[in-house]
C-alpha cells in the first residue's frame, strides 16, 4: 500500500540511496591505469588485462564491450589498429582505436583463449558460447579499483568509458571530438557526461587570445 507524504512514517524511512554515491562515476587518472595494469600483470590475469585495456581504448558502454567478438578486433591473424561496433543503445556505429598496450594484451589473451572470429572475445564462465555478463564486468571493475586503493563506490564501468575521453578533453578542449569518440547523438549529452562546467568553459576561453 502507498503512503501519504503527510504521514510521519514517510519522513522516518531511510532513503534508498543513503550512504551511496549515485552521481557520475569518476574517471581514472593515468597513475591509476598503470597501477591496475601492474596488479593484473603481477597476478597473470591475461583476460582481465585485455578487458581493462580494451575498455579504456574503446570507450564503450559495458553492454557493448562484453559483446565484442574476436573478429571485431582481429584481421588477418593480427590485432586491428581500429575497430567499429554498433552501439546497443543508439543502434549507430562507433569507431575506436586499439593502442599498443591493448594490442599486446589482446594478443596474449587470444593466444590463451583461441577460438574463431565469430566467438565472443570474453566468454562467459557459465556458458562458454555466451559472453561475459555486464554484472560480472562490473564486479571486476570494483575489484580492480579496490586493489589499487580507490573507493569502489566512486568508480564503476562508466569510469573506464569516461577515462580516455576526459583525458582527451582536458588536453584539447575539443568537445566535438569527444562526442564522436563516445558515440553521443548530441553534444549536450557529452557536456553532461564529462561534467563540463563554467570553470572549464572559462579556462578554455582564457586560452584563446584575440
Amino acid at each position: 500500500m502507498g503512503h501519504s507524504d503527510l504521514d510521519p512514517a514517510v519522513h522516518e524511512r531511510r532513503p534508498w540511496n543513503a550512504g551511496q554515491n549515485v552521481g557520475p562515476k569518476r574517471p581514472l587518472k593515468p597513475r591509476d591505469i598503470w597501477a591496475i595494469r601492474f596488479y593484473l600483470d603481477e597476478h597473470r590475469r591475461l583476460r582481465d588485462r585485455a578487458l581493462f585495456d580494451l575498455a579504456i581504448d574503446s570507450k564503450l558502454r559495458g553492454c557493448d564491450l562484453v559483446k565484442i567478438r574476436i573478429g571485431d578486433v582481429v584481421s588477418g591473424g593480427t590485432i586491428r589498429n581500429r575497430s567499429t561496433v554498433i552501439q546497443q543503445k543508439t543502434g549507430r556505429p562507433v569507431q575506436f582505436e586499439i593502442m599498443s598496450e591493448a594490442r599486446k594484451s589482446l594478443t596474449a589473451w587470444l593466444e590463451r583463449r583461441r577460438g574463431n572470429i565469430h566467438d565472443f572475445l570474453f566468454p562467459s564462465r557459465v556458458d562458454y558460447l555466451g559472453h561475459l555478463s555486464t554484472r560480472q564486468y562490473a564486479r571486476l571493475v570494483d575489484e580492480w579499483v579496490s586493489t589499487v586503493g580507490l573507493d569502489h563506490r566512486e568508480y564503476g564501468t562508466h569510469s573506464l568509458r569516461r577515462t580516455k575521453a576526459s583525458i582527451i578533453y582536458k588536453a584539447t578542449g575539443n568537445l566535438r571530438a569527444v562526442q564522436i569518440l563516445l558515440g553521443h547523438t548530441n553534444i549536450e549529452n557529452t557536456v553532461r557526461y564529462l561534467g563540463v562546467d563554467i570553470d572549464d568553459a572559462l579556462t578554455l576561453s582564457e586560452r584563446t587570445e584575440i
